[in-house]
Formats: C-alpha cells, sequence, structure tokens
C-alpha cells in the first residue's frame, strides 16, 4: 500500500512540477635562361656540415648574426607545428623548377590513400609524356610501369616524363591534375602560388615562393610519411621493358644531402635557368623534423650549404615539446539529461616549439573543465581545454571534446527513473 501511495505522489510531482524543479533521486556519477629542367648537378665537391596555425618565431640580430645564408629567399619551418623559425625574403614570388614536384607527389600520395589508386598500378607512358625534356629518366610510349615505380623516378631522378605520365593516368590529362594542383595549393593557404604544369620547367606565370614551398613540404612529409622511404634512396635502378627489348636503367638522388648530412630525410630539389637552383631539405634529430627551403641560389654548391646553415641552426637552437594526450579523461557529470556522465577526449596532440634554447622539462598541462555539464550535449563540441603552460606563462592549449551526444532529459524520462529507483 505504501508503495501505491509513493507512486502516485511521484506521478503527480511529474505532472505539476516544473522540469527543473523535479526531484532527482541519487544516481551514482562517473568521471616546385632556358626552359629546360634538368635537376643536374656537376660533380658534387662541396663538404655539408653535419591544421595547427603557423607561427613565426622573433628573430633579432644575434639570430641574423648566427646566419649566414647566400640564396636570396629562404625560410626554415618546424613541421609539427608549421613554427617559422627563420626567414629571408620568403614570400618573394619566384620560378620553382623541380621542387613543383612536392605537389605532384602530394597529389599521388592522395590517390592512393583514398584508394583510387594503388602501388601496383600499371602506368602506361604517352607520346606526350615521353616527349618531356630536362630530368627525365627516357620513358618510351607505350612503355609501362607501376605506380611505385613512377614515385621512385619522380623522387629520386626528378623525372618530368614520369610526372606527365602521372597526371595522366590520374586525371586524363595534365591541364586537368594542374587544375587540382592549384587546388590543392589553395586548400593549403598558398597564396604565392600558380602552377602551370606539374614538373615544374620554366614556363610563363609558374611560380611559388619559399614560403608556400614550405606549407607545401610540411602537408607532403606529415600527411604522407612514406614519402620518405622514397626519397631517401641514393641509387636504385628501373627496368625499362619496351619494344627494343629490356635495359636496366639506374636512378641517383639529386639530393645530395641524402648522402651528406646525417639528419637528413628528403625532399626535393630543383635548377632551371630561370629559377636558379632550389631545394626543400627536411631533416630530423631527436624527434623533430625541421623544413629549409632554399630558391634562386646561385649555384649547386650555395643550395645545399645554405640548407645545411639553416638546418644546423634550427637544431641547435630549437626544442620541441609534444604531448601525444593520450592520457584517459574523466568522465563528467551532466545535468537533467538522459545521461548520467558524458565521456571526453582531447582534440589533438599538442606540440610547442622553443626558439631561444628554453629548457622545456617544466611545461605544466592543466585541465581546464566544468563541474558539470547541462544538457543537451552535443558530440564533437568543446567542453573544456588542456592548458599548457612554462614557468607560469601559457604556451598554447588543446580542446577538450565530448565523445557522445546527451538529450535533455524530458518529464517521461524523470518519470521512468522515479519508477526505476522505487522498483529497485
Amino acid at each position: 500500500m505504501k508503495f501505491f501511495v509513493s507512486l502516485l505522489l511521484c506521478m503527480n510531482l511529474a505532472l505539476s512540477a516544473p522540469a527543473a524543479d523535479y526531484f532527482t533521486p541519487p544516481f551514482a556519477a562517473e568521471m616546385n635562361d632556358t626552359a629546360t629542367e634538368t635537376d643536374t648537378d656537376p660533380p658534387a665537391d662541396m663538404n655539408a656540415d653535419a591544421a595547427v596555425t603557423e607561427t613565426t618565431a622573433q628573430t633579432d640580430s644575434s639570430a641574423d648574426a648566427a646566419l649566414s645564408v647566400s640564396a636570396p629567399s629562404v625560410i626554415l619551418m618546424e613541421a609539427s607545428t608549421g613554427t617559422v623559425i627563420y626567414e629571408k625574403n620568403c614570400h618573394d614570388v619566384l620560378h620553382p623548377a623541380s621542387i613543383t614536384k612536392i605537389m605532384t607527389l602530394i597529389l599521388i600520395f592522395d590517390a592512393i590513400e583514398r584508394g583510387q589508386i594503388s602501388l601496383d598500378d600499371t602506368v602506361t607512358v604517352s607520346d606526350y609524356a615521353a616527349s618531356m625534356g630536362g630530368s627525365q629518366v627516357f620513358l618510351e610510349p607505350g612503355e609501362t610501369q607501376t605506380v611505385d615505380t613512377m614515385i621512385k623516378c619522380i623522387s629520386v631522378a626528378s623525372a618530368n616524363d614520369a610526372c606527365v605520365a602521372m597526371a595522366e593516368f590520374l586525371c586524363g590529362s595534365e591541364s586537368e591534375f594542374v587544375r587540382q594542383m592549384n587546388e590543392r595549393a589553395k586548400g593549403l593557404g598558398m597564396n604565392d602560388t600558380t602552377f602551370v604544369n606539374c614538373c615544374g620547367l620554366d614556363t610563363d606565370g609558374h611560380m611559388t615562393s619559399a614560403y608556400d614551398v614550405a606549407l607545401m613540404s610540411r602537408e607532403l612529409i606529415t600527411k604522407h610519411p612514406e614519402i620518405h622511404n622514397y626519397c631517401t634512396i641514393w641509387m636504385e635502378n628501373i627496368t625499362h621493358n619496351t619494344a627494343k627489348g629490356s635495359s636496366e636503367f639506374g636512378l641517383t638522388n639529386t639530393n645530395k644531402l641524402i648522402k651528406q648530412y646525417e639528419y637528413a630525410t628528403g625532399l626535393k630539389t630543383g635548377s632551371t635557368g630561370l629559377a636558379k637552383y632550389c631545394v626543400s631539405a627536411t631533416a630530423k634529430k631527436d624527434d623533430m623534423e625541421l623544413i629549409a627551403v632554399v630558391m634562386a641560389a646561385p649555384d649547386y654548391k650555395v643550395r645545399f650549404t645554405d640548407a645545411t646553415t639553416l638546418l644546423n641552426y634550427g637544431f641547435g637552437k630549437c626544442h620541441i615539446y609534444s604531448d601525444a594526450n593520450e592520457d584517459k579523461l574523466p568522465a563528467l557529470d551532466v545535468e537533467k539529461g538522459t545521461k548520467e556522465f558524458v565521456n571526453l577526449e582531447y582534440e589533438s596532440p599538442f606540440s610547442y616549439i622553443s626558439t631561444d634554447g628554453s629548457d622545456l622539462s617544466g611545461v605544466k598541462k592543466t585541465l581546464k573543465l566544468p563541474k558539470s555539464a547541462a544538457a543537451p550535449v552535443k558530440e564533437g563540441d568543446v567542453a573544456g581545454k588542456a592548458v599548457y603552460s612554462l614557468n607560469g606563462k601559457e604556451i598554447g592549449s588543446v580542446n577538450i571534446l565530448y565523445t557522445t551526444s546527451v538529450d535533455a532529459a524530458t518529464y517521461r524520462d524523470y518519470f521512468l527513473k522515479a519508477l526505476q529507483y522505487f522498483l529497485s
């Protein structure tokens, strides 16, 4: 009898009282002077010394004094954060030569990632692709090679013929492929760039900047790190199977830093009459990967010497703090919702680069979360943030998100909870 009286009282309250005021039973809570792209150097005799928002490190007179670079336009960027560590006329619009191929490779790897093509697919070389001058691997019309081999030809030997063959394979024509290159560049914020071809031959209007080359280099190595498996190959043979028979052709890397700089991981060289000598050099040391772009250097020695100088400066001056953010977050109580609590997750890992030699061992992470969340709660919305500080100064943060949605409770939900409570 007492049970039915209690039940009637609960029903009466559910029908008469505002939901916000309704009694809630105690539920448990839980917490790239000729039009020929050669990209071929004289014999190497130089001695080489051993989406986050991009930010620019402050450069002062001491930093400028520490660096001596001869090329007119350079930039040094840290890959994980996009931080510009050093720059000199990095937005000057210049001819890129074969560093154009960085964007070509991005589109190729994008297509592989989405399953449009595979490394084992066979590419047939057209008359047009085989007619490309400059850097080439002498592909013949009708010859077939795998996508994997084509990537090696582009990455190692800077082959123009392979670039055009891949453009036609992916998009039907080089012009459509170039349209997509420009579209991808726009998406990366490459505002100084206009591509006219996919390989870097000197052509009116085919221009970019050191800054934009750094942006696309960063995209390639961070989104498609497997590129390092190709651009670090020093020498390798490919096989031409044509109507003339089978023959071996040797590929030799145009990037001498692969042999001469111990931390080198890539990425791409370029040289033409108008572009002079260019390089986008990547290197990794102690989990920090740097991108050094050198454009319009007067000779091949200068481009590699300047790249080495930039990389050494970066590794000597910079330290990086990284947090994978894989620790488990406490669940957050939900007020007036259909669930009692909601789980949380970090939006992304966190990285911070110091360009002044600061000791980053004292970085602290503090979770800024409310005591509870008010329903409705939507999956992916921001619940709070993890704040990182060094010596009491905030250096960055990462959003903390709700992993699921929680609807606001209705009178019916409250009644069912009440009923379950009294029946338990």
